[in-house]
């Protein structure tokens, strides 16, 4: 388990976004195809997907608020090779709730993670998320990373999106395309 300090927002500029991230010197992973399979549970008992992708593959759950700006989640994950006879278990047991299909650019600059997401039926968005994997680094330090990228990339408040991809699907909430 580990913690990481997260904001998503949308964008209306990826090109621009990922455009800053190469001049600011940010690794870019690459960009991943994935379809995170979101399952049902109890209420209060978080979120549990599957993702699949070329480049990510994990069963991941986890516990955050739903609220807008930098926010800490409670992250478990482990990683697969192959979902499909995973997601046909928990498909069996569990039930599915929603599927997530997007397309993500992926950077890292140190342990700060940045998505450029464009998701199918909602759009294009930008995720950072601050990660500390070992404990080594704390929430407040987290926070001030997030809360730092948000001001060089632009980030208004007006931008933030506080719910998760699959509840944004599930409530196709105004605004969205």
């Amino acid at each position: 388990m580990f913690y990481n300090v997260e904001i998503k927002a949308r964008t209306g500029n990826p090109k621009g976004l990922r455009e800053w991230l190469n001049h600011a010197g940010a690794s870019y992973i690459g960009l991943d195809h994935q379809v995170d399979t979101f399952f049902e549970l109890p209420e209060g008992k978080g979120r549990l997907k599957l993702r699949e992708g070329n480049i990510e593959n994990a069963l991941i759950h986890y516990r955050r608020p739903d609220r807008e700006g930098p926010k800490t989640s409670e992250v478990a994950l482990y990683k697969t090779n192959d979902g499909k006879q995973l997601k046909e278990l928990l498909i069996n047991a569990l039930g599915s709730k929603v599927v997530v299909d997007k397309q993500r650019h992926i950077y890292f600059i140190d342990n700060v993670k940045f998505h450029i997401d464009e998701v199918k039926g909602l759009g294009a968005f930008v995720e950072i998320e601050a990660i500390d994997k070992d404990g080594s680094i704390g929430l407040e330090k987290l926070h001030e990373q997030c809360t730092r990228f948000m001001k060089e990339l632009g980030i208004g408040q007006e931008d933030l999106v506080g719910a998760a991809y699959a509840d944004l699907l599930l409530n196709k909430q105004p605004g969205l395309p």
